[in-house]
């Protein structure tokens, strides 16, 4: 319980500051400060947890973070959207240190289970304050979307592979996320340019490096 509390604590600061910072900026330049948590997972695990990355998950890391920004347009900027999703990508990077703990201890389901009450217990309440929950359908089967597949699944899933997978790879591999919603902008008619072509091709190639291993070493038993 203690552990889904507060997991689900920083995974509700975390949807907060994303959607309050989606008002301000748009969906290209919120992935892109999102996803600077790919830089912030690996310092945190070396601080908090002590599990340095690897030299493959830092090249991997850079050449990411370059992608992303070429994806974007090569065009941030730090207004009050910008600062509001980067308290996001804390929260974010937070959220997934704290599973890389406590997913090898914890049941998968019923620490997501908690963890999602949580986020919604804490939005229930003050939803009713800003304005209450008169919607029209499209807004409600966007909610339950949402709700199904991007947290009950989709964050179910992650911390089942967090039980397997270090915190600094598994925020390098959720970088495919914004290619895969510029792939579904392209298909939509919004078309990436090479900019954002190459960008997406370098975050490709940052995940290949980062999943880089080393080869065995083979010990060959020496003969008495």
């Amino acid at each position: 319980m203690r552990a889904g509390v507060l997991c689900g604590a920083v995974l509700c600061a975390g949807y907060i500051f994303q959607t309050v910072g989606l008002q301000y900026v748009s969906a290209s330049v919120s992935a892109f400060v999102t996803y600077l948590l790919v830089l912030i997972v690996p310092l945190l695990s070396a601080i908090v947890l002590r599990r340095s990355p690897t030299a493959p998950t830092i090249v991997g890391i850079v050449l990411a973070a370059v992608g992303l920004y070429l994806l974007n347009g090569g065009h941030p900027s730090l207004n009050k959207g910008e600062l509001l999703t980067l308290g996001c990508a804390v929260s974010f990077a937070v959220h997934i240190v704290l599973l890389a703990e406590f997913a090898p201890r914890y049941d998968s389901l019923r620490l997501n289970a908690v963890q999602l009450t949580v986020v919604g217990a804490v939005c229930l309440v003050p939803g009713f304050f800003a304005g209450g929950y008169d919607f029209t359908a499209s807004v409600w089967l966007a909610a339950i979307y949402t709700g199904v597949a991007a947290s009950a699944v989709a964050f179910g899933l992650m911390v089942w592979a967090q039980r397997r997978v270090s915190p600094s790879r598994t925020a390098l591999l959720l970088m495919l996320e914004p290619v895969f919603a510029a792939v579904a902008g392209t298909i939509a008619g919004d078309h990436l340019g090479l900019l954002g072509a190459t960008g997406a091709a370098l975050i490709l190639v940052g995940i290949l490096v980062a999943e880089l291993r080393r080869p065995p070493v083979v010990t060959i038993p020496a003969h008495e």
